[in-house]
Order: C-alpha cells, then structure tokens, then sequence
C-alpha cells in the first residue's frame, strides 16, 4: 500500500472549497453527483439504473449522508503477494451544536456505536478522533451476498465549532484493518481549514 508523492488535483484551487486534504496515490475520484444527476434524458437514467443499479443507489446514500467527496481505492497487498485491496474514501460534513473542538472529538468517539478501536487524535489542524467499526455490507450494494464490511473514520472538528468533518475509508479487507488505520491517519494529518498551496496558480495542469 506504499505509492509515490501525492499530486495536486485543480479542484483545490476552487475559490469555493474550504477544507484541504491530501490523497496518496491509488484512488480515483468516484463522481457521485453526475451519476445521480437528475437532469438525465429518461431513456439514459433508465440505461444506468439497469446496468449499474446498486451503483446508483450507493451513490444516491454516500449524498443523502452529507457526502461531498468520494474516490476509490485500489492498492497493492504487501501481505498477501501484492493482490489488489479495493477500498472507498469518503469526505462528508456534518452539522452539530457549538462546543470546543476536543469536546467535539470526543463526543464523536463517544456516540460511535459498535466501536472496535477509538483513538484520539493531535492533528496539525487540531483535536481528531479515529473510530474503527466492522458492518455488514448494505443490501443495496451487496445484492445479497453476505459480506464484512470494515470502515475506519476520522472526525475532524471545523473551526467554527459547529460542523463535523468526516474523513472515512471502507473496504472488504477486514483483516487490514492495521494498513487501513494508517494510511487514514496519514491523509487525516493533511487536513487544513486554511489552503496550503501557494498563491499562483498558474502550476495547475489544464489551468488556462
């Protein structure tokens, strides 16, 4: 699961964005918005939802759940003779009432139901926690088959005190979980509620 230095996506030059994380290489944006776009002809939406139904509806709930972000994952195993590790990162918000931003962490960690491992966080942007739980895989995207579902998540209290931003992978290797809580750490420890990068941008490709 080890890959090469992170590259700058344009979309962190969006006068819009207020939140900035870095992705290691091996994940590939998954377009939620397009795929649920509501404005599709009916012949097209109809086409979509019989070839990639659970697909669709995996979508519609990773939006419905605050999702503003979404990528796939495929990593090489270092374990297991490098087959390939299939993951879902997510970056969602989440509203909440004013408190410190450690009494927030906290409380986040603290409602986490069926928590297998919390770890409080010191991040260079401030106070985290790590939640690491084991599901079963939806109905909607597992078409049946029964299947563990591992999903390791880092709350990262905003500034402002009252939103929750949460950072979370998910992946069928439950027997990584190690690899998996390390590699969140790591993007989890790039947040920053101030951009980073420099204020030209005339580095970033396809920029005019």
């Amino acid at each position: 699961m080890n890959g090469a230095p992170c590259v700058i996506d344009a979309s962190a030059r969006n006068v819009d964005v207020d939140i900035w994380f870095a992705l290691p290489p091996g994940f590939v944006p998954f377009p939620l918005q397009d795929l649920t776009s509501a404005g599709r002809e009916p012949a097209e939406a109809a086409e979509l939802l019989a070839g990639h139904g659970p697909v669709l509806r995996l979508a519609q709930l990773l939006l419905e759940a605050g999702t503003v972000h979404c990528c796939l994952g495929l990593h090489a195993d270092d374990e297991g003779g490098g087959s390939p590790l299939l993951s879902l990162f997510t970056l969602a918000r989440r509203a909440t009432d004013w408190a410190p931003r450690s009494v927030l962490a906290a409380r986040a960690a603290a409602g986490a139901e069926n928590a297998e491992h919390i770890e409080m966080l010191d991040l260079p942007c401030g106070s985290a926690a790590l939640v690491q739980t084991r599901t079963t895989v939806p109905p909607e995207v597992n078409r049946g088959a029964p299947c563990e579902l591992l999903q390791v998540t880092v709350y990262v209290p905003c500034p402002d005190g009252r939103r929750v931003a949460i950072v979370s992978l998910a992946t069928a290797s439950v027997t990584r979980a190690r690899h998996y809580r390390a590699l969140l750490k790591d993007v989890a420890s790039t947040v920053s509620f101030e951009n980073p990068l420099p204020d030209v941008a005339d580095d970033v490709p396809g920029k005019d």
